[in-house]
């Protein structure tokens, strides 16, 4: 009999810009690094930013340069732990479609990478416009499929 009752292989953390986000990634570690897992990190784009992206009003660079400060930040904390990274950035909301929200898209990345656990924020409190992530924690744990904490 194993002594682990959960067999996980990869672990998804969604992040954002927020503080909350990054307490997550090193949950997230810890997790992968206890199971001997890796992690898979997805950096979900608000709406404000998916709107200028569409509407052709902002800098594409500066919208990737954003996304690899944040993705570096979760490679940074995964490397320190000696536990395998990989990362992805979604657009956390669609003009043309209202099932397409932040909580939507962590499920659906869970499913296109077979995660085994998710590891979700908290809801940020400041409402800054970089923490797309309030309400996706609740969604993820009354939808997801997997084993989910919210760190």
């Amino acid at each position: 009999m194993s002594s682990r009752p959960l067999s996980i292989d990869l672990v998804l953390v969604p992040v954002d810009q927020s503080e909350e986000a990054t307490r997550a990634v090193r949950y997230a570690v810890a997790i992968a690094a206890k199971y001997d897992a890796a992690v898979h990190a997805v950096h979900v784009l608000g709406e404000d930013v998916v709107r200028a992206i569409e509407q052709g009003v902002v800098d594409q660079e500066a919208v990737a340069e954003d996304s690899k400060v944040v993705t570096d930040t979760v490679t940074d904390i995964a490397q320190e732990a000696g536990v395998p990274v990989t990362t992805s950035v979604a657009y956390g909301f669609s003009p043309t479609s209202k099932l397409r929200h932040p909580g939507s898209v962590v499920l659906d990345t869970a499913e296109e990478i077979d995660a085994d656990f998710v590891v979700v924020p908290r809801e940020p409190v400041s409402g800054d416009p970089g923490e797309v992530l309030a309400k996706a924690a609740e969604y993820v744990l009354l939808y997801a499929s997997q084993p989910v904490l919210s760190a």
